[in-house]
């Protein structure tokens, strides 16, 4: 169906948005799905802080192109979906994941994480990774596990200074009181 010159510019700066908000674009192939399939994946990628648009390939290029991202060609033809990842990317890519493996037809084609084209491999082994929260924790762990061996470290030097001090004390004590 042939759109107007106006739509297409309309639709190019609304890509160019969402590529320019987004941390990562996968693409996948929905050939196959039933509208209501592909509602059930934008349901999904919506619950990890992402969305789902199925595009016209040469307006999403023109609008790659626009925004200084990288047109993987090989990912870009057929029937294809783009997910934006607004967030968190390994949530988005294990939804896509498990999309796939729920519908047998879909399949992760690949992506751009950053300004940089993604294979399916890829992003299967982005979908293998931690939440970022987690991530954050053990990075946080790992950063404050040293610190806290300092910490302990000063604490023991201290309280042996204080032992000793005290032992002297309480010597002086018993021969205050052995000489009176």
């Amino acid at each position: 169906m042939a759109i107007s010159r106006a739509r297409k510019e309309e639709l190019i700066a609304q890509y160019e948005e969402a590529v320019k908000k987004s941390t990562a674009l996968l693409f996948t192939d929905y050939r196959g799905l039933t509208t209501a399939q592909v509602d059930r994946l934008r349901a999904a990628v919506r619950d990890t802080d992402g969305s789902v648009s199925v595009v016209r390939l040469t307006l999403l290029q023109l609008a790659l192109k626009n925004a200084g991202y990288p047109v993987p060609m090989e990912l870009l033809s057929g029937p294809v979906a783009v997910g934006f990842c607004y967030g968190d990317v390994p949530a988005v890519a294990k939804a896509f994941r498990a999309f796939a493996k729920e519908m047998d037809k879909a399949s992760t084609r690949g992506g751009i994480v950053g300004h940089r084209v993604v294979t399916q491999a890829e992003v299967e082994a982005i979908a293998d990774l931690p939440p970022l929260e987690v991530v954050r924790a053990q990075l946080l762990g790992i950063l404050s596990a040293p610190a806290r061996g300092v910490a302990g470290a000063v604490a023991g030097g201290v309280r042996q200074v204080i032992n000793v001090l005290n032992a002297y004390a309480q010597g002086e004590k018993e021969q205050a009181g052995i000489a009176a």
